[in-house]
């Protein structure tokens, strides 16, 4: 094998998603190259730093979008020119215009990998979800060489009905040479070197301000753990267009002092080392790396039940799931770690354990078992 190609909608999800990957194929002297939308600019600190070659085209998320064709039409130039051994697709619609314009590149020897990061249709989804998502995925699995899937349920159901080869991974890896425990010295040093009191609790909330994304469960939890422990803090890490309404809902709750919009971050690390736990109030999840990397750093974890927090999360043992939209629960449990240090330590010491599986390490031995053995 010498040249890959890395496929999806935007080079941001490329960044964030497979450097563990493009690792794998640098040690075995594989040349990679990437195809996908540059939005860098708005994504502050990210850097494509791992490829040899770049294509910058012009994906869109919508189906409807005239820009896929244009993107479809350019990728067919770049698979008859480059000859790849291995194109390796991500993201949905990056999969599907990528798995069209590669049938006459598989006939010539090309294999077509596509990771799934969390089908549309599981357990509990929309009706509609089904109808469209389901045969649409199962179709294009006869385009595809391999389809990897990052958590159980995803991996079971495309096994049981999709015809292509299925490999299950944790996850796409969180670095666990960034994301780990510090001592409670160095964590009150770090409090203060991001203006917050040593002495105050931190809950911690990561992820774009999306309508999936719910923060504002988080925002709505916060008068009840503050009328026990009034010092408390909620951080909300990420960007999005959602920000005006969460912005208008903590003012309307009165609670300007006691949450903090951080933005997009890049040393979210830091923030992750201060929190005593992260919060997560997703109605949908593949397999979260937030949760990861609370877990990785000691954090226990509150999160609403869906797919993804369920396969992360074992409740009682290394964190605790609530219902969606259920902000009181999620207080009350927020509450229960916050106020009993003991049982906090001991979720968060079992959390790491459990995540180290999701780590780098582990998952690049995973990839390059897929791709090399």
């Amino acid at each position: 094998m010498k040249k890959v190609l890395l496929i999806a909608t935007v080079q941001s999800h490329i960044c964030q998603f497979h450097r563990p990957l493009a690792e794998v194929l640098h040690e075995h002297g594989c040349e990679v190259h990437v195809a996908a939308r540059n939005n860098l600019a708005e994504k502050n600190g990210l850097k494509l730093d791992f490829a040899e070659k770049v294509y910058d085209l012009p994906f869109a998320r919508s189906p409807k979008s005239p820009d896929n064709l244009r993107a479809y039409k350019q990728l067919k130039g770049i698979l008859d020119q480059e000859h790849y051994d291995v194109i390796h697709c991500n993201t949905p619609m990056g999969g599907i215009v990528t798995r069209l314009a590669a049938r006459n590149a598989r006939k010539n020897g090309t294999k077509v990998f596509y990771t799934a990061h969390g089908f549309h249709f599981y357990k509990g989804a929309p009706r509609k979800n089904w109808m469209v998502f389901y045969p649409v995925e199962r179709i294009f699995a006869r385009l595809t060489d391999k389809l990897i899937t990052i958590n159980r349920e995803d991996h079971d159901l495309a096994s049981a009905k999709f015809h292509a080869e299925v490999a299950r991974i944790h996850g796409v890896g969180v670095n666990e040479q960034r994301y780990y425990p510090v001592s409670e010295a160095e964590q009150r040093m770090l409090r203060q070197e991001l203006s917050f009191s040593p002495e105050q609790s931190v809950i911690l909330c990561v992820g774009e301000l999306l309508p999936n994304k719910n923060q504002a469960m988080a925002i709505r939890m916060m008068p009840k753990v503050l009328d026990q422990l009034p010092d408390t803090v909620l951080l909300l890490a990420g960007n999005g267009p959602e920000k005006d309404k969460l912005e208008q809902l903590i003012a309307e709750l009165g609670l300007e002092q006691h949450v903090k919009l951080l933005g997009y971050c890049t040393c979210l690390e830091q923030y992750q080392r201060i929190a005593d736990v992260l919060v997560a109030c997703s109605h949908r999840e593949g397999l979260p790396l937030n949760l990861v990397e609370a877990m990785l750093t000691e954090n226990p974890v509150v999160a609403t039940q869906n797919r993804g927090h369920r396969e992360l999360v074992s409740h009682g043992q290394t964190g605790f799931l609530v219902d969606r939209n259920d902000a009181d629960a999620m207080a009350e449990y927020v509450l229960r770690l916050l106020k009993n240090p003991e049982e906090k330590r001991r979720m968060g010491a079992k959390a790491r354990e459990f995540a180290l599986q999701y780590g780098f390490e582990n998952v690049k031995q995973e990839l390059e078992r897929i791709y090399f053995s």
